[in-house]
């Protein structure tokens, strides 16, 4: 079952749970889907690869909207999108540990030949291609600073 399709059902036993915010942050998600699988040389069809991109950019948004709601003294709006978050999640690739960042970093640093913070730019899109989809971009970041000193 493709996560279209598991994002489908999903909606309908939210339905039925009458779960509001699940139903939200479902919806969501297929209306992030339908528009991708719409747009201008769109096949029609979104691979699962491509669906989880989508998800990690929705969660994203919830994160950082999350940030400035609470920075702003919006909890109850925060909250909204906390809820929203925790359904995203769920559809998403377990995160890495930061010692497993660390470890595979180290890898690339030592691959690429880099020896100290003036190369962060050389290794960051390597340290991203590696990491895609299993960490966030921020993490990385301070960790391979934290490495190339």
């Amino acid at each position: 079952m493709s996560l279209q399709e598991q994002i489908n059902a999903d909606i309908i036993t939210a339905m039925k749970a009458r779960d509001e915010a699940g139903l939200r942050a479902l919806r969501a998600l297929k209306s992030a889907l339908l528009i991708a699988a719409t747009a201008d040389g769109a096949s029609g069809k979104i691979s699962d690869e491509d669906s989880i991109k989508i998800f990690q950019k929705l969660a994203k948004q919830r994160k950082e909207s999350m940030e400035i709601f609470l920075k702003n003294g919006r909890t109850e709006l925060a909250e909204i999108e906390k809820e929203e978050l925790v359904v995203i999640d769920k559809y998403l690739p377990q995160q890495m540990s930061e010692t497993e960042i660390r470890s595979i970093l180290e890898n690339v640093v030592k691959e690429s030949g880099a020896t100290s913070g003036t190369d962060f730019g050389k290794v960051m899109p390597l340290a991203m291609k590696a990491l895609s989809g299993k960490a966030d971009g921020k993490i990385i970041s301070s960790v391979l600073k934290t490495i190339l000193g």
